[in-house]
């Protein structure tokens, strides 16, 4: 059985997301994606929200042999546990290769992991966790940049992000 992981912050969860993690279900048996914890950042989200709304989304695309999880460790070190050969990561044309290359590089020689690089879909390619909430702090429609439940919720986080600033 060919395992692949497709590791990030999910912060939240965008279309592109989405369609690398259900491009790279149609290659290996199984998928797990993994909300990656990083103590030095503070998400928009809780891990724990992040993690469900990548399954309920992924449920509606009929993706069963995904596995949504999330880690505080190496990834190298998931993808060791669940036996995966290999991580998946989309790339973008903003410089998302020179970024991405350098982790590869380091998954390969902690653990002999290998990545694969999936272009992004030319009509995603802009999106971005961090553009969404940028658009959506000003008030931008971010429908169709991500699943349609992470809308209310952002919009609910940026209500209480703003109560917090007054």
């Amino acid at each position: 059985m060919t395992i692949a992981v497709c590791p990030g912050s999910f912060d939240p969860v965008t279309a592109g997301h989405l369609d690398v993690i259900e491009r790279s279900a149609r290659f290996f048996d199984e998928v797990h994606v993994v909300v990656a914890v990083n103590a030095a950042k503070t998400p928009m989200f809780s891990e724990a929200t992040r993690v469900n709304v990548i399954r309920h989304a992924l449920k509606e695309a009929g993706c069963n042999n995904v596995v949504v999880a999330s880690t505080e460790g190496l990834i190298t070190d998931y993808c060791k546990k669940v036996g995966a050969s290999v991580i998946v990561k989309g790339l973008r044309q903003n410089g998302d290769y020179e970024a991405e290359l350098g982790m590869a590089l380091v998954n390969r020689k902690l653990a002999g992991i290998e990545t694969l690089f999936l272009p992004a879909d030319p009509i995603l390619e802009h999106i971005s966790s961090s553009i969404v909430k940028d658009v959506a702090r000003h008030g931008g429609d971010v429908t169709g940049m991500v699943p349609d439940c992470v809308v209310p919720m952002l919009a609910e986080a940026l209500a209480k992000e703003s109560q917090k600033k007054d």
